[in-house]
Formats: C-alpha cells, structure tokens, sequence
C-alpha cells in the first residue's frame, strides 16, 4: 500500500509544455522532496516486482524494455533533486539530502538483488533466441546481465544483505563528504584590506574581488573565495606573496581542517566500507571491481600508462622549474620557488619567453564570444543549431536556455542550459549533467542537458574575461553537452554518455582542440574594448607557447590519478596524510607542485563511486583523444568534414550501445597509439 501523499505534489506532476516537456522551477519546493521521492521510490519498487513476477516466460519487451520504462516518476524527480544538490545547496536542502540519499542508493540493491528478477534476465541472456535480437538489444541485455553480476545477483543472502548495507552506509558518507566541503568552500575565503593587497591583479578580477566582499557584506575593500576559479588567478597575479601563500593554504586544506567540516575521518570510513565490498563481491580490492567494467579492466595497465608519461612530465618540470629560479634569483628573491609561487613565476616565464602575457589574452576571451564559438563549432562539424529561448522556467537568473537543431533541416535536437556563474550553495568547478536522456523507447525523447560553471561575475555592465584554461574548460565540458545531445539511440540505459568512465572524457578532450584554431580566434576572440581580433603575432605567440606548462598540469593531474588508484589498491586503513606523503615521495613528486586534488577534498572519488579509482580516465581519454585529433590532421584539417561526420555517426550519436574499444577501432581503423599524446604535449616518444 503506498504511502498517503498529495498527488499534487509538483515534483510527482509530468513535465508539461513543449520539446516533450520540461522541469516547472516555479513550482518546486524543498519540501516537496521527501514525500515526491518516497512515493516515486515505492512505486519503481512496485514496477520491478511486477516485472519480477511476471508469470509469462521472459521476453526482451517484458523484462529489458520493461525495467527501461519503469520508475519514470523518480527519473524526473531524481534530476531536479541533482539540480539542486549542485546548485542550489541549502541548510533546509542539506536536511532532506541526507535522509533520501541511502533511500535513493537502497533502489540498486533492491533491483539487483531480486533474485527472480536476475533468473529472468539470466534466462533470456542465455537463450538461443536472444541471437535474434538486434545489436543495439544485445548490447542492452549484455549490460543489464553483467552490471547485474557485478553487483552482485549471484551472493548468497547473508553476503548480499551486507553488500546492501554498505551500499546505504555509503550513500550517507559521500553526501557528508559534499557537504562538508562544500562548507569549507563557502566559509573561507581570503580578505583584502587594503590598495595594496591587490597589486598586480588585473583590473577585471579585482572588480570581481570587490563584488564578492559586497556580496559578503564584509567590511574588506576585497576578497578571493575558496573556489579554483577564484585562487587561481590569484596565485597567478598576485604581486604579494604573502598573500598568495594564504590563499594556497586555505585552497590546499579544504576538509583539513581538525574543524567540524574535516573530511579525514568520512573519507576513511569511505575506503574501508569500499574495501569490504569488494572482497564480498569476489575482488581483491576496490580498484579491482572498479576496473572491471571499464576498458582499462586492470589496474596495472594503468599505472603503466600514468608512469610512462609522468617521467618526462617530471623532466619537464624541472627544466621549467630552473627558469623559474633563475628568474627569483634575478629579482634578488631570497627563497626557493614554493607551490605558492609556481603560477606566478611561470606567467612570468612564459611572457620572457613567448612575449605572452595571460592577462593580454584574457582581454581577448569574452566568457559571450566563447560561447558563441562554441555553437559555430558545433555547426560547422556537426551541423547544429542553437536558439536562446526566453519561456523555459529556470531554477536561477543566471540560467540561460537554448534550443539545438539540425541547422539544415530545422528538426529538434534537444535542449541546452548554461549556468556559467559561482554562488554560494552552488559546488565548485564545472560540469556537464543530463537532465533528461534522448531515447526513443517511447515516443522520441529529446535530451535535456547542461553546462555547469563557476565564472566570476564580476560587475553587471562589464563583459565576464576568462583565462585561456578556463576556455579550455568551457569548450571540454560543452564536449560532453554534445555527447549527450547528439545521441540517437533507442534505449535510456545506452544513451549519450552513458559509456566506460575511461572512456567518457575523450569527446570532451577531443572539443578542447577547436578552441585554439584559428577561425576560432579570429572570428569570436574579440578584444572586449576594441571589438578587434587577436593581432597574427599574438596568435603565433599562442601557437608556440601551446606546450608551456604542459609539464605542471601532467604532473597536478597524474599525482592525483596515482594517489587515487593506490589508495584502492590497498586494503588497510589508511591514515590520509602519511598514504598521500608516502605515495608522493614514492612517485618522486617535484616539491614545487601539490596534486590537483589531495585527499581531504578529493570530490571526484570521495563524493561519489563515480571517479573512484578512475581518476586515471583523464589521461587515458586524452591517449584516446590525441589520436583521434590526428585524424583529422592527416585530413583537411580540423574542420574537415568527413571526419567529423564519422565521429558523429560512429562516436557521439551511437552512446553505449556499441562496445567502447571497438567503437573508437571502428571510427579511427586502430587502437589508439600513445605515441600522439606524447607528441601533443611536446614530450619525447621513445622508438
């Protein structure tokens, strides 16, 4: 009997209004959400009995496409439930997050832990008659039939009650986890008093400095939050470093604090209950059972990987290091070059030796222009168009919304949104999110995606100038909206990006390229006061300098890659610093740099299974990548248009629904070759 609710309840309501309908923000409240997710939870739970006990003998429509159509009601609630855990976190929110998410993580177990449910799927994955099947239906019964034995259908009772618990027990420590650093994120930030607390930070970020300690309703002329989109320019232009020194402790020590936001101790319990799942399921480790679904499937292949590239990345640290040096030593700096200094010493480098000054380029890089670079890429490789729409409800002022096309024949792609600013309540850094998935199961459904940012806002009349990597972002994480958006498949499970976690950046890393071309450049790189085009020499001056730096940001990303992994190959209780202290020196990390993420506020393995022991996906997508962008430079160049057609035809519009490795053999005729990423970053490839 279900639980008495009022049916009216918003979040319970379909989606109404056109493009197949969309999500009412003017109409949710947080209140709404336990009693909506309760009562969508038990009927999903319902809709799987039924299937489960289904007298008839299973058949792929009555069991597969039937576990595909259920719980349709907490698909809906569920993605503006993520909405606003992401964006628009809250005390009163925060409450009910912590009470659903076991209740949410309780639905995987009870799925795949019906026993007559998997007998079902079982039986219909061994039949002879499911060779019939087409192949986008094989792909869907194989999924369901390992993911099903991964998570454990064929334990006994006891084992998969305690799979189950911990499973639960997790669903609370990763929620914790965000929330916690999400606290740390909004609590700290770093003053500034006086004029000279600004010196050298260019005239935009300290207007957008000036805004957030109004914001604050601080008494400082100034202040820098606690997010990478804020200290990182900071550490880059900042003229005091004493200052910048601060404003590194506090963004290095996020959740590692000995305050009541410390991370140390969920973190652990995280790892221990990770660990003792896996040795249930049958694993030696976590890493083990995380990999065996992902294309690298062994751990050792990618360690393998992370070292050969991280010994010439450690090379090239050290040379750029030495300049470094010299530089201080000039200036009659009596220190060695710390962590703190290493963005502003190498912005120096790079402009003695590229005449490249970041700050000039930032000029150039209107946060508008970029997005419309984006679309015009889009358009030229894949044929989309995009149309602003103003009667879409949004969950915030900032949202934007625009309609994607097919600009040759006008027919509806899906649906774009574009969130670009920070805020309190919202997490740091950027993403993409599917709000709804294209599918075609029932009625053609079209993709609801977006993008997620944390631009600095700065004042309302000036135009918002990022810093080259920050364009990077954009046009990596726009990669995955385009994923998601030009799927064309029939089944949910199999759609946009739904595919190997080490194998779901590559389209993102493989749009990052269009940014620095020059018709890119040319044509959406205005400078924001005189409206004119990057100079040829400052574009040749990009070119040459395309490599700086490619030595730290390998290194940033690889140790954390190398923590992450050992860290779930161990199955002993870790004490955080002395394991990540202990795998730093054993790794022979360069003094000057920190990892992109140390332990204590590692969101991407911490606040989710997501990226746990896959941190590494990163640089295998980008082997992956680089030798797709080869592709098309063996062709016309990066517009060509044959390629880009077979990368929509074979990669991005096919999601899931073929396997990942012979996807990418099939688009570029051979595995990929790591020789061109070590090309791409200017590293030596050994013969």
């Amino acid at each position: 009997m279900k639980t008495q609710i009022d049916l009216n309840n918003p979040l319970l309501q379909e989606w109404s209004g056109a493009y197949g309908g969309v999500p009412d923000f003017t109409k949710y409240k947080i209140s709404d959400f336990k009693p909506a997710i309760e009562f969508a939870i038990q009927e999903k739970l319902e809709q799987i009995d039924a299937i489960a006990n289904n007298t008839e003998e299973p058949t792929f429509d009555n069991t597969i496409v039937a576990l595909e159509l259920s719980g349709e009601k907490l698909d809906r609630i569920h993605a503006v439930y993520g909405i606003y855990r992401s964006n628009l976190s809250s005390p009163e929110f925060n409450v009910v997050d912590t009470e659903m998410s076991p209740k949410l993580a309780e639905i995987s177990d009870k799925l795949y832990q019906n026993d007559k449910l998997f007998l079902r799927i079982e039986k219909l994955y061994k039949a002879a008659e499911s060779k019939n099947l087409n192949a986008e239906q094989q792909r869907l019964l194989w999924l369901y039939y390992t993911d099903f034995v991964r998570e454990g259908a064929e334990l006994n009772e006891e084992d998969k009650k305690e799979v189950a618990k911990i499973n639960q027990e997790l669903a609370g420590l990763f929620t914790l986890f965000s929330q916690k650093l999400l606290a740390e994120e909004n609590d700290q930030f770093l003053e500034l008093k006086f004029e000279k607390d600004l010196d050298g930070l260019p005239e935009e970020f300290k207007n957008a400095a000036i805004a957030e300690a109004k914001e604050r309703n601080l008494n400082s002329l100034a202040s820098i939050g606690n997010t990478r989109s804020s200290i990182e320019p900071f550490l880059t232009f900042s003229n005091r470093r004493d200052l910048r020194e601060k404003a590194f402790d506090i963004f290095v020590k996020r959740g590692d604090n000995k305050n009541q936001n410390d991370t140390n101790e969920t973190l652990v319990s995280i790892l221990q209950l990770r660990a003792k799942k896996a040795k249930i399921l049958g694993f030696k480790n976590f890493a083990e059972w995380s990999l065996s679904n992902k294309m690298a499937k062994a751990p050792q292949k990618t360690l393998d990987l992370m070292e050969s590239v991280w010994k010439p990345a450690v090379e090239k640290v050290k040379n750029d290091v030495a300049a470094m040096q010299e530089m201080v030593n000039k200036e009659g700096g009596n220190f060695k070059i710390q962590p703190w200094d290493y963005r502003y010493y190498a912005e120096k480098v790079r402009k003695a030796k590229y005449d490249l000054d970041q700050n000039e380029i930032k000029q150039y890089l209107q946060l508008e222009n970029l997005r419309e670079a984006m679309f015009w890429v889009a358009g030229e490789l894949f044929n989309l168009g995009f149309k602003q729409l103003f009667d879409v409800p949004v969950y915030h002022p900032d949202v934007r919304v625009w309609e994607v096309n097919n600009k040759n024949t006008g027919k509806l792609i899906g649906l774009w949104y574009f969130d670009p600013y920070a805020r309190v309540g919202k997490r740091s850094g950027a993403w993409m999110n599917s709000h709804r998935d294209q599918q075609k199961i029932k009625q053609n459904a079209l993709p609801i995606v977006s993008n997620n940012c944390n631009f600095i806002k700065g004042n309302s009349d000036d135009p918002v100038l990022i810093s080259w990597d920050d364009a990077t972002t954009l046009f990596h994480e726009f990669g995955h909206a385009l994923h998601g958006l030009c799927s064309n498949v029939t089944y949910p499970s199999l759609s946009g990006t739904s595919v190997a976690r080490d194998y779901v950046e590559f389209p993102s890393q493989l749009l990052e390229h269009w940014l620095a071309t020059p018709e890119v450049l040319n044509k959406f790189a205005l400078h924001y006061k005189t409206n004119m085009p990057l100079s040829e020499s400052l574009v040749e001056r990009i070119e040459k300098a395309a490599n700086f730096n490619e030595g730290f940001a390998t290194v940033e990303t690889i140790s954390s890659s190398f923590v992450d992994m050992k860290l779930h190959l161990t199955t002993e209780t870790v004490d955080p610093h002395q394991f990540e202290k202990e795998v730093l020196a054993e790794i022979n990390m360069p003094s000057e740099i920190v990892m992109r993420h140390r332990i204590p506020q590692f969101a991407h393995i911490f606040s989710s299974d997501g990226y746990a022991a896959g941190y590494y996906s990163y640089l295998w997508a980008d082997v992956i990548n680089a030798d797709a962008y080869e592709a098309f430079l063996e062709g016309d160049g990066p517009y060509d248009k044959k390629v880009a057609e077979r990368l929509y035809d074979i990669v991005l519009s096919v999601g899931n629904s073929v396997d990942n490795e012979r996807m990418y053999e099939d688009f570029r005729g051979h595995a990929p070759k790591s020789d061109a990423l070590m090309r791409a970053r200017n590293f030596p490839v050994e013969s």
